[in-house]
């Protein structure tokens, strides 16, 4: 079955029955409605898509580049509420999601061998060898949790603010016996000090400085641990280095919600009240917050509106290159937000 099969028995033209599936604006509503009938009783399902995409220059999809194991994108809560921002933001344009693993091992390598039409890089080493491909084939492309780089859109939230008015929660709560709880960052499992770092994402580099704004403003020298991943018993084993030792910090400063809770469960583990002889401190303010007891103090992040503007620049960008227009490259800046709950009261004594 072909476009001349139907449009012999409707009595049109094969463009008009090409039109009856890629541009429907330009027929009548009866018109299509009798080619896709007519297409349904010999049981053809439309053009091909890949000679559709060769005769209009586009694939129709859209990449988006997440980190070496994509089980990532289906685990983290942060994560998956991103995703389906991005995807119902795209929904009405048409364009599909394709997720892109940022390994390089074996043969295929995805950011360079998938067709897409551009893509979204989200928290992800800058240097790594998928974001070089995509670079490389010229695609539009957006940035997401991500340094800024003059002519690529970008979309960020305020990291640094939001970490700082966390750390100044716990000063102004009277702690000074401050731990971090650090992931994200080159490295392995320990404690750590400010000359041992070296930041590997854009997020863990801001928050960071975001907490050593107040801490140093106030004098405290903080205690850090790193966590080797980003699973519940790696952040209970991250806690456990700050908080299984005789000079325990008094609260926790901690890189994610995901992280937090696992120094939630690693207290409870120890016996620590919380908060009683502990304040713990997340960020990202996602639905895990709400749900683990005690409610967790954190930084609330927009992760809706960081999906939606992201999907939006790709497709505005996707259109500038097909219309041969400048790429528009905005960078946005989302505001954060503290959230005070239950996990967080001044020290004991």
């Amino acid at each position: 079955m072909t476009l001349q099969t139907i449009a012999d028995r409707v009595g049109v033209s094969r463009m008009t029955v090409s039109n009856a599936f890629s541009k429907p604006d330009q027929l009548s509503a009866a018109l299509r409605e009798r080619i896709l009938t007519a297409a349904q009783e010999v049981g053809y399902v439309g053009p091909d898509p890949a000679a559709r995409a060769l005769a209009k220059g586009t694939t129709g999809a859209v990449g988006i580049v997440l980190t070496s194991s994509l089980r990532f994108a289906f685990t983290d809560l942060v994560a998956t509420s991103f995703l389906g921002a991005v995807a119902e933001e795209l929904g009405p344009t048409g364009l599909s999601l394709t997720l892109l693993t940022s390994s390089d091992d074996g043969a295929i390598i995805p950011a360079r061998d998938v067709a897409i039409d551009g893509a979204l890089v989200y928290s992800c080493d800058p240097t790594s060898t998928a974001v070089q491909f995509l670079t490389r084939r010229k695609l539009p492309l957006v940035y997401v949790d991500q340094v800024p780089v003059d002519g690529i859109p970008a979309v960020n939230v305020d990291d640094r603010a939001g970490a700082r008015a966390a750390a100044q929660h716990l000063i102004d709560l009277g702690h000074r016996r401050i731990g971090l709880l650090l992931s994200g960052l080159h490295g392995t499992h320990g404690v750590v000090t400010a000359a041992d770092l070296t930041a590997e994402g854009h997020a863990s580099t801001q928050r960071l400085l975001g907490w050593r704004d107040a801490l140093d403003a106030a004098g405290i020298d903080p205690v850090m641990a790193r966590q080797s991943g980003a699973d519940l018993e790696q952040a209970k084993a991250g806690a456990r280095l700050l908080l299984d030792r005789p000079d325990r910090p008094t609260a926790l400063l901690c890189f994610s919600d995901a992280v937090a809770y696992g120094a939630l469960r690693c207290a409870e583990d120890l016996g620590i009240d919380v908060p009683g002889q502990l304040s713990v401190v997340g960020f990202d303010d996602n639905p895990l917050a709400v749900q683990i007891r005690p409610t967790l103090t954190t930084v609330r992040q927009d992760v809706q509106a960081k999906g939606r503007l992201a999907a939006a620049a790709l497709s505005r960008a996707i259109q500038d290159r097909l219309a041969g227009r400048p790429i528009t490259a905005e960078h946005t800046l989302l505001p954060t937000e503290l959230v005070v709950r239950d996990s967080t009261a001044p020290p004991a004594g």
